[in-house]
């Protein structure tokens, strides 16, 4: 008898033809995830994962929480295809549970073992009970849930650990995001890391409006998302002189979202380098003037690659709820500034027009910075 963790897993299981490359990109995430565990053993079996370790199990089941494509974890115990070794897990894993009435579920994939599903349950729940007190059978509402699984091992286990889910990272492309210093952008990133894509991470950094630690934020923001299984590349834009530009030559009611485009062009500049297909943003419809349906449809215009927005539909109590799940609320309210709070008009443009925005921002020659903007690359 063996201790092990069970890998539950959604939507991987629909996946047809292609889960095989799914369920391989999410193994080589949990090794990542586990790889500075001494004696882990990751392998696939029949549609289940199972991890080894002789680590600390519960240290384990943390980093596994954070593995995008995992919606559950069980401690499990594998055991020879032999009753009596299955109704010792079954009795040991019984007696660490607290609950006063459980069921047996058997799941016999392996069709050669002898014993039928409801014969394996009636014979566990029957050792069950004979050897852990104060435990009735109730087949309805139990407070406890056995299942046994009869594959080339036999596995028992109860309960479940809950995993964030979604698709493994990985398995859906690249893309860039623009990063700022605040609650939302985070949050964005993380959302399109759980639909299994990469990212890397675009900041424009303004000097001297914005300080050395508003740059930090942003680096520490990137070490919260790098461990949910990737390390991201950050890319550091000196925006300052550019800024500057929009704000002393444009009409004060267009600033903001000819600042916009502008990031727009600049990271879509950067993503097509590093190979990626979209950007994404934190914007969440109508949360400020930037952010209107009109708005949105003016920065669409300054770039061909797709722009994904998964707050779009969401209000900012959610998206802090959101953010404080998943460990960047504290970082981004960090009280320092980012470029998009600095210079905002009193009366910004809520519905701009594409055709009056672009004669605005022809006062500028905005070209030579998109062409020759300085960044610095890091890796967190």
């Amino acid at each position: 008898m063996q201790d092990i963790l069970l890998i539950k897993y959604g939507e991987l299981a629909l996946k047809g033809d292609n889960r095989s490359f799914f369920e391989n990109k999410l193994i080589k995430n949990i090794k990542h995830a586990l790889s500075d565990f001494k004696e882990v053993k990751v392998e696939k079996t029949h549609g289940r994962i199972y991890v080894e370790c002789d680590g600390d199990i519960e240290e384990v089941i943390e980093r596994l929480k954070k593995v995008f494509g995992i919606v559950g974890i069980t401690k499990a115990k594998k055991t020879d295809l032999n009753l009596d070794e299955i109704f010792k897990a079954a009795v040991e894993l019984m007696k660490g549970h607290e609950g006063k009435t459980f069921k047996v579920e058997t799941k016999r994939p392996n069709k050669s073992f002898p014993y039928n599903s409801m014969e394996v349950s009636r014979r566990v729940g029957a050792a069950v009970l004979k050897n852990v007190k104060n435990l009735k059978v109730d087949v309805h509402n139990p407070d406890v849930l056995l299942n046994v699984e009869i594959r080339e091992m036999a596995f028992v286990y109860a309960g479940v650990i809950e995993g964030i889910g979604g698709l493994p990272l990985g398995t859906n492309g690249k893309a860039t995001v623009l990063l700022s210093g605040g609650i939302d952008s985070p949050v964005a990133s993380w959302m399109m890391m759980k639909r299994g894509v990469e990212i890397e991470a675009v900041y424009f950094h303004s000097p001297p409006y914005t300080s050395e630690r508003a740059k930090d934020k942003v680096v520490d923001l990137c070490k919260v998302l790098s461990q949910y299984g990737q390390k991201i590349k950050l890319h550091i834009v000196h925006f300052t002189d550019l800024q500057l530009e929009i704000y002393e030559k444009c009409p004060p009611r267009f600033t903001t979202i000819i600042m916009r485009r502008m990031m727009m062009k600049i990271a879509e500049k950067i993503a097509q380098k590093n190979g990626s297909m979209a950007l994404i943003t934190g914007e969440s419809l109508g949360q400020v003037a930037s952010q209107t349906i009109e708005s949105l449809y003016v920065t669409n215009a300054s770039v061909s690659m797709p722009i994904f927005r998964p707050l779009i539909g969401m209000d900012k109590t959610e998206i802090i709820d959101l953010a404080q799940k998943i460990g960047t609320f504290e970082i981004s309210i960090r009280p320092y500034e980012d470029c998009c709070t600095i210079f905002v008009p009193k009366h910004p443009a809520t519905k701009p027009k594409l055709d009056k925005v672009i004669e605005a921002e022809q006062k500028m020659e905005y070209q030579k910075y998109i062409d020759d903007f300085e960044e610095e690359v890091i890796e967190v």
